[in-house]
């Protein structure tokens, strides 16, 4: 048996099924127009306007964080706010060509790999496989 160590210097068990995409994006300096953006997408995609349940005097830091819309291709779900986007797949599947180009242009527009400027929280994007002809 053939056993593959990852960095944290856990065993790799090679007969596991394939993990899902998940991978988080930012930006760091300006705002995004969400609701002009998500418009934009309902073109080609299924945008759901999530809702907020919170408090019109709410008192939160980071009620502008919250998720503001929820965009679907044919295996990439999109949570998109002002700074932050998560992309996920429910479970694991070849992208199709329109959730390569849904995953490009969020790579273009958040185009930070953490939270913040400063050196902690380094996250890589995990690797996916696409639909032969699709990227």
């Amino acid at each position: 048996m053939i056993q593959f160590i990852n960095r944290r210097n856990r065993v790799i068990n090679m007969n596991q099924p394939a993990r899902a995409y998940h991978y988080v994006r930012w930006r760091w300096w300006d705002r995004i127009d969400v609701d002009g953006l998500a418009e934009k997408l309902s073109e080609e995609y299924e945008v759901k306007a999530i809702p907020d349940y919170g408090w019109d005097l709410e008192l939160t830091y980071h009620k502008e964080m919250r998720d503001r819309y929820m965009i679907k291709s044919d295996t990439l779900t999109v949570f998109l706010s002002i700074f932050r986007v998560v992309m996920t797949q429910k479970k694991p599947a070849p992208f199709t060509e329109k959730d390569v180009k849904l995953r490009e242009r969020m790579m273009e527009l958040f185009p930070e790999e953490r939270p913040t400027f400063l050196p902690w929280q380094f996250s890589t994007e995990p690797e996916y496989e696409t639909v032969e002809g699709a990227g």
